[in-house]
């Protein structure tokens, strides 16, 4: 027998990536409904960091970056897929994670501290 185990639409079904997507997408969406002002915000996954990003500080690989607005370009978060999953032993860490680095992102964004940005964190 060739082909999927189970068909498209269930969860099983879902690749790595789309989990990942999903669970990202989830923590946006609270975090746009505590503030208003990320309406404007971009947000992307990407599965590694550029070559010219790849070294942040005292990490040897960034999980997120901030990339500031232009006149042409709102401002864009993006999270590093990968290096998230490469740190996080289970669902639930990853949760953490990728919750805490979208936080930290925010904070910066907003000029504003990370635990107000989210107090349940």
């Amino acid at each position: 027998m060739r082909g999927p185990l189970a068909p498209p639409p269930v969860p099983i079904a879902l690749t790595r990536a789309q989990r990942f997507d999903d669970l990202a997408a989830d923590v946006v969406e609270r975090l746009a409904k505590r503030w208003p002002q990320l309406e404007e915000v971009r947000f992307a996954v990407l599965d590694v960091p550029e070559a010219e990003t790849a070294v942040n500080g005292d990490e040897a690989v960034a999980l997120g970056r901030l990339v500031p607005a232009t006149k042409a370009v709102p401002a864009t978060i993006i999270l590093y897929r990968r290096p998230l999953e490469l740190r996080a032993e289970g669902r639930a860490e990853l949760e953490m994670l990728v919750n805490d680095v979208l936080v930290e992102q925010v904070a910066d964004l907003l000029g504003m501290d990370p635990d107000t940005i989210d107090p349940d964190d």
